[in-house]
Formats: C-alpha cells, structure tokens, sequence
C-alpha cells in the first residue's frame, strides 16, 4: 500500500455498528494518516476494540463505509481482501500464542502459513524479529515458560512477521506492571519508526496512551471524539474526556463539580 501524506491510509465514514438490534457505535468518522500513531481511549465496554476491528476488516459495518487508501473494504474482491489484509498485522489483548509452538515457530506461523516463506527465510525472519524484541536468547522455550512481558514481546514480533504497513495493537499493555508497559510503548515506537508503519492503538492507560499517541480518540456513547494531541487531550471541553482521564468517570459533572 503507498498513500500520500496527505490521504488517510485508513478512514471510517458514517459507520454505524449493531449488535442484536444494539447500536455499539453511530456515525463514526476516523481517518488515520500514513506513519501516524493515533490511540483510542475509553471506559470498558464501549467498542474501542470493535473500532480496531472494524478498520481491520475483521468486522463489517451496519451503515456507512470503511476505506484503506481510498477503496472500500466491500468494494475488494476476495483475492484483494486477502493482499490487503497480509499488509496489516495486529496484536490482540491475550496475544493469541499458540501454546503448543515454541517462541520461534509463534513467528514463523505466519511466515509459513499466509507468507509462503522458505525455511531459510523463515528462519532469517524469526532471528530479525525476536532480536528486534529481544527475545531471541528464548527461540526454543513455549509460552508458558516466558513471563508476561515476554509473551507480549513475542505478540508484537509475530505481528510484525510480515512486514505490515498498518499494525493494530488491541491492549498491548494490559496486565503489565508500569516499568514493563513502559518498556513495551517504548519498544512498540522504536519498531514503528524502524519499519514506517501506521499504528492505531487501544489503551485504557492514560500515561501508555500519552506516551504512544500522536494523536487520541475517546470511545463513549457511541461517539468516537477525537482528542487530538497529548496536549489537546488534556484540555478537551467535552466533560467525558476530562472525566475519563482523570479517572473519574461515571457520568455528567454536577454544577457543584464544574
């Protein structure tokens, strides 16, 4: 995919989502431009990660239109779906590893499986990857015999395996202690800056969020509210954003808290 720095790689326009006749979301616009770390932010339950998904392909809209560069996910044929999609990567908030695999053959999977790599590359793949996340010295340990941290690493080395221009990070501090979720949002912008890729993220951690963002968007209500910056997000006149990152959300201010 190449898109001009001034076109989104990614946009939602109008998107509404249902769920047995539940509507999650209602006329959401979003459009993340090439090389942008944009961070959705929320109260549990709202549909930051239906967002992530939505923009994915990995869920149809209700109404409205999700666009990559310009052309609608419904418009892709199935072959350009199936390109497409091999230039995205997302690392999803349990990781997703394979337990029964080692940390080496986690990486490999998609290698072997959607990127139809030799054994040679593969094996080339999986030492650049797991020294970019340091975890090489771990290539022939499973799962369950790495620390949370680790298994996190190896989420986002497996979610970079093929070399995806947009890469879509579902919670990827959640159950890390603040040194280790630092250390992960550090690495996670090394890699972007390394590989020029477009990140959207979700965080219910505000620091992780600050620290990641370029740019914010508050999932609420149904509404995504786009922040904008750091600086923007903490001056924001919607009530729900101050409240949200204040940690103190549970409803409108009273006129005595305004």
């Amino acid at each position: 995919m190449v898109a001009s720095a001034s076109q989104p790689v990614i946009e939602l326009r109008g998107v509404t989502l249902s769920f047995g006749g539940e509507t999650l979301l209602k006329n959401v616009n979003l459009a993340v431009k090439p090389g942008e770390s944009y961070v959705l932010i929320g109260p549990s339950g709202q549909g930051k990660t239906s967002v992530l998904k939505l923009l994915a392909g990995l869920l149809q809209p209700t109404s409205g239109n999700v666009f990559v560069e310009g052309k609608t996910w419904i418009s892709l044929s199935r072959k350009e779906r199936e390109k497409l999609t091999r230039r995205m990567g997302m690392l999803f908030q349990k990781n997703a590893l394979f337990d029964s695999l080692t940390v080496a053959d986690n990486v490999a999977f998609p290698l072997r499986e959607v990127g139809n790599a030799t054994d040679a590359e593969a094996d080339e793949a999986i030492k650049h990857y797991l020294e970019a996340v340091g975890l090489y010295h771990a290539k022939d340990l499973f799962p369950d015999e790495i620390s949370g941290g680790m298994q996190k690493r190896l989420g986002i080395a497996r979610a970079l395996a093929l070399k995806p221009e947009i890469v879509f990070y579902d919670d990827p501090t959640a159950g890390l202690d603040p040194i280790t979720s630092r250390r992960i949002v550090t690495l996670i912008k090394s890699l972007q800056k390394r590989m020029k890729t477009t990140v959207v993220a979700v965080t219910n951690d505000m620091n992780r969020a600050y620290q990641l963002a370029d740019r914010i968007g508050m999932v609420i209500d149904g509404e995504l509210i786009d922040c904008g910056s750091m600086l923007e997000t903490k001056t924001h006149p919607d009530a729900r954003v101050q409240q949200f990152i204040h940690g103190s959300l549970r409803g409108p201010l009273t006129e005595a808290e305004a």
